[in-house]
């Protein structure tokens, strides 16, 4: 976090230095950045604010209409801003338009796929967000933390431009996107991190905790958790997603499912020590991340939940719901740019797209947080007046081979 900060304050220090110190050419490039790029940062910005609140108020009013909606509105809105993109015929706006076109196509295969399951998370998700409406303060740290991410926000494009008058010029420019990553995903796991212990206490000793309370704790005793959280769990995710993908895709090359299966075995391996569902027992308990993750992770397995925890789509409509937001700052960032500076407009769709995707993903912790809450505590207490009977009936119908997600076959026979 002192790495971050120091490489951004050190960056907006030599902006501003090239702005008033630097060479008469040093001066121009800066102040034409300045100009084009700034107000459609801050416009994004504040549009993906705008876009997080409704987003996150639509899933707590009309949880189950929501699902579907955002599955087939992420398609369709990244499908418009990819075309939109590629009618503006320039090679750097049709190579970000072709990968829009090719992410919705697999966003709709992925909305197809994943249809039988709509229904049991549309359960989990309106029963997880019944204890909300008991905690009036509880999307304060919400608004605090997009608060603070529109000022980082303003503060990091300072950066950039900081970062065109110093050496290594792209690299420091990955450093900075990476850091903006990190540092938003730090921000949006403090939020999981104080729902989390609201919501847990409830369900595991009756409790209506303070809400500020949880946030100055997630603050001060759980910031490294949610710092190292943020740093691996997104790398580990995405590596289980693209073994469990190989994994399907290995077909009859003995080769190719021998490395299929050893990299999902590996990464299954690794998922025990870092995992999402960590943050519920780290905000209850106050342990480490490490711990929290092997501890949870031994709940589920010994209540046989791992099938079920796997079924959730939840993460995935949180994230679906970021790239709804980046396709609608896409949309409007581009078509304004085309018209100011055209130059410009395949960096600041990239630039708009993240925004928006980063913004929404701090407000959506909210309903994530709901969700991991009701799984991991149910684990540890499954008592039926809190829980219902939503998991327990799941299970039973898995077990008996009746259940309406069906396993998909490791390997298929020549013969069949």
């Amino acid at each position: 976090m002192v790495v971050a900060v120091g490489l951004v304050s050190f960056l907006i220090f030599k902006g501003i230095q090239g702005l008033t110190e630097a060479s008469d050419s040093v001066k121009r490039k800066e102040r034409r950045i300045l100009k084009f790029y700034l107000p459609q940062v801050e416009t994004a910005s504040l549009l993906s604010i705008t876009l997080a609140f409704v987003w996150q108020k639509a899933v707590r009013q009309w949880p189950k209409f929501m699902v579907q909606f955002i599955l087939w509105s992420s398609f369709l809105l990244s499908l418009s801003a990819g075309i939109l993109l590629i009618c503006f015929q320039r090679a750097t706006t049709d190579g970000v338009g072709v990968c829009l076109i090719a992410f919705s196509i697999g966003n709709g295969l992925y909305a197809c796929w994943v249809t039988q399951r709509i229904g049991f998370c549309s359960k989990i998700l309106i029963k997880s967000l019944e204890p909300v409406p008991k905690f009036r303060d509880l999307n304060q740290p919400t608004y605090c933390m997009l608060g603070v991410g529109f000022l980082w926000m303003s503060l990091w494009i300072l950066a950039v431009i900081g970062a065109m008058n110093f050496y290594f010029t792209p690299l420091i420019i990955i450093a900075l996107v990476l850091s903006l990553a990190w540092t938003a995903e730090v921000m949006r796991n403090i939020v999981n991190l104080t729902v989390s212990r609201v919501i847990a206490l409830y369900y595991l000793r009756g409790m209506q905790s303070s809400s500020q309370f949880c946030f100055q704790r997630a603050l001060t005793r759980n910031l490294g958790s949610a710092c190292l959280g943020s740093l691996f769990v997104p790398a580990i995710e995405a590596l289980r997603i693209v073994a469990r993908g190989l994994n399907l895709l290995e077909g009859e090359d003995e080769f190719m499912f021998s490395c299929a299966h050893c990299c999902l075995g590996i990464m299954q391996s690794i998922f025990r020590y870092g995992n999402g569902w960590a943050f519920v027992q780290i905000a209850a308990y106050g342990k480490g991340f490490v711990q929290a993750s092997q501890d949870t992770w031994q709940l589920f397995e010994r209540r046989g939940m791992e099938s079920i925890v796997d079924l959730d789509i939840t993460s995935s409509i949180c994230f679906l719901t970021g790239v709804c937001s980046g396709s609608i700052c896409v949309i409007v960032v581009a078509a304004w740019t085309a018209k100011v500076h055209q130059t410009f407009t395949a960096t600041l769709s990239l630039l708009s797209f993240f925004i928006g995707y980063l913004m929404t993903r701090i407000a959506m912790a909210l309903p994530h947080a709901c969700v991991s809450c009701y799984y991991v505590c149910y684990a540890e207490n499954p008592d039926p007046r809190l829980f219902d009977r939503i998991i327990k009936d799941q299970q039973d119908m898995m077990n008996s081979d009746r259940g309406v997600v069906m396993p998909i076959p490791r390997r298929f026979s020549t013969n069949s």
